[in-house]
């Protein structure tokens, strides 16, 4: 038997030490949490009592909230994920959470930039040499923001032919990625900025010699992409560029997995029903290898 607050604690401990990202971390904390929440409204205290109709009424609840069945479904696989660790640790001898369906979720085009669109992105940031860099990374080689926030500036290598080098994170292979003369240059014209703190071994840094967290990263290019009058635009839609683009001049399907880190060739497939062959001249304004 174990109770519901050490077994969150535990489970949380446990991603931890497999390296999860940060942001998957805080997002499985924060499910559990309001998880645990609902269970202890429900008098359940301990792990060994929850039944499958606990579990059917938190998510019952979450949609009655207004919650986006992407959200619910979202919550459903943290709840999976707990009770598998609940099964491993011996905390509970069946794993109710198997019966848990998740909701229908309708799967949504990936949202691909323009050229104007993160032409007007580049333009706003111009001024600013670590946003542009960032931008410019994020653009030139797709990389998720979680490995973003990781990058040391061991891992860059710009002589000759420029390389990007991106460490396994959780589940993600390791895997090193050509840089080119825009992601270069980008990188060169931050360095010149960028702070001499000793120590301070990543690359993108606060002022004060801190790596950038996913968080500040988001909220940073939030500010950017409202600035250059991108609407309905995240962070992860630079990566989605990244793919559409290179499938779309014709780079072919597993060489852009291997790039972006896809652990399945299907994944990166799923992108060729939503991409445009691309002129000569819009492959050169993106500037992509």
């Amino acid at each position: 038997m174990v109770k519901l607050e050490l077994a969150h604690k535990n489970f949380i401990k446990n991603l931890e030490d497999k390296s999860r990202s940060e942001s998957t971390v805080i997002a499985y904390k924060k499910d559990i949490e309001q998880l645990i929440d609902h269970l202890y409204k429900a008098g359940v205290n301990d792990a060994s009592e929850i039944k499958l109709n606990h579990l059917e009424t938190f998510m019952k609840n979450l949609a009655e909230k207004n919650y986006t069945n992407k959200s619910i479904s979202r919550k459903t696989n943290s709840t999976k994920t707990f009770f598998r660790f609940l099964i491993a640790e011996g905390h509970i001898e069946e794993n109710v959470a198997d019966n848990l369906k998740h909701p229908k979720v309708e799967i949504k085009a990936p949202r691909i930039l323009s050229r104007l669109e993160y032409g007007a992105l580049r333009d706003a940031a111009k001024e600013d040499a670590r946003t542009f860099a960032i931008i410019e990374v994020l653009l030139q080689t797709g990389v998720r923001i979680s490995e973003l926030s990781k990058i040391k500036t061991e891992h860059v290598e710009m002589e000759d032919e420029g390389k990007l080098f991106v460490p396994k994170m959780g589940r993600h292979e390791a895997r090193t990625i050509p840089l080119n003369k825009a992601a270069t240059e980008a990188i060169k014209r931050y360095l010149e900025d960028r702070p001499q703190i000793e120590n301070s071994v990543h690359l993108f840094i606060t002022k004060t010699g801190n790596p950038l967290l996913v968080r500040n990263i988001r909220a940073t290019l939030s500010r950017f992409f409202d600035r250059a009058g991108v609407e309905d635009a995240t962070v992860n839609d630079l990566r989605h560029t990244f793919v559409a683009f290179h499938l779309s001049q014709g780079t072919s399907l597993l060489t852009v997995s291997k790039i972006a880190g896809h652990k399945r060739v299907s994944t990166t497939e799923r992108y060729l029903d939503h991409i445009e062959r691309k002129s000569d001249e819009e492959k050169q304004e993106l500037g992509i290898l």
